[in-house]
């Protein structure tokens, strides 16, 4: 099977998904997002076919979230900030043939495998 991780080796959530990925026989490739980050459309159709909001999608923690005032942002501006800032990107999102997932928790991620 083929997939896709959105991944930060700095997370730790990041890099037990990529081990479960790797435990179930699958080599995803790997999209280190800070060095290369997906385009606006990108994150707004993985948002979509995770089926989450794009709040969920936001690392809220971030203090740069703070400092951009997203708080009370829209779902638009927020896919901007995203786009502009992929610090903000909540990690990790897995995409497979059966689906995308954010791996908040690591057990969604299970559902497309």
């Amino acid at each position: 099977m083929s997939a896709r991780i959105l991944h930060n080796p700095r997370c730790s959530t990041s890099r037990k998904t990529l081990d479960l990925l790797r435990d179930n026989g699958i080599d995803p490739e790997i999209v280190l997002y800070l060095k290369n980050p997906p385009s606006r459309s990108e994150l707004a159709t993985m948002i979509a076919e995770a089926g989450i909001g794009v709040r969920a999608a936001v690392r809220t923690r971030e203090p740069l979230y703070a400092e951009l005032g997203l708080a009370s942002a829209s779902d638009d501006e927020l896919l901007d900030a995203l786009a502009e800032h992929p610090i903000l990107i909540e990690r990790p999102f897995v995409v497979t043939p059966k689906g995308t997932r954010l791996a908040r928790p690591i057990d969604n991620v299970r559902e497309i495998l």
